[in-house]
């Protein structure tokens, strides 16, 4: 489980404590990916929302795509901010995560080639070609810090960030 927030301490949280903010969530890679994604996520479906998207079968799906992840990201924010995630233990949190992550990259590929596909430079409406236009940047953006946290969330999956030689050094001190 490394990489991600709070792995090392034992699980001390009891089913019944209330949850506690985990203020190293945020300077961990996790935490900050989550962050960006957040942000990023909810500029891809304002700038679609913002434009008559309708009109368009295309916008729909990067709409969809962009607003289901973004509530997916708030929600797992929220579990690893408060520590939920100690609390529910017997859920494979690190396996979730890696899921969770790939799938929103794969999803988000075709979300942001839907959406850079369907950008018309001869919209009659320019603000629509804006708003269009950037939406297909941060859905690149967003796509690619998915991918980063897939990386990152495979390796907290295998356990990677130690092995045998550093274990039996902190093992015998």
């Amino acid at each position: 489980m490394a990489g991600l927030p709070g792995a090392a301490r034992a699980r001390s949280a009891s089913p019944g404590s209330p949850p506690a903010l985990d203020g190293s969530f945020f300077l961990s890679p996790l935490g900050g990916l989550m962050c960006a994604q957040a942000v990023l996520g909810l500029l891809v479906w304002s700038l679609i929302a913002a434009t008559t998207y309708h009109l368009h079968a295309a916008y729909g799906w990067v709409m969809f795509v962009s607003l289901f992840f973004w509530i997916l990201t708030l929600l797992f924010f929220v579990i690893y901010l408060l520590q939920l995630h100690q609390k529910f233990y017997m859920i494979p949190w690190p396996l979730v995560l890696l899921i969770y992550n790939a799938v929103a990259t794969v999803l988000y590929i075709t979300a942001f080639v839907t959406c850079a596909a369907a950008v018309q430079p001869t919209s009659w409406r320019q603000w629509d070609y804006n708003r269009r236009a950037a939406a297909s940047f941060f859905a690149c953006v967003i796509m690619i810090t998915y991918g980063v946290s897939t990386f990152f969330s495979f390796r907290a999956w295998k356990g990677l960030g130690s092995n045998a030689a550093t274990s039996q050094v902190t093992d015998h001190a």
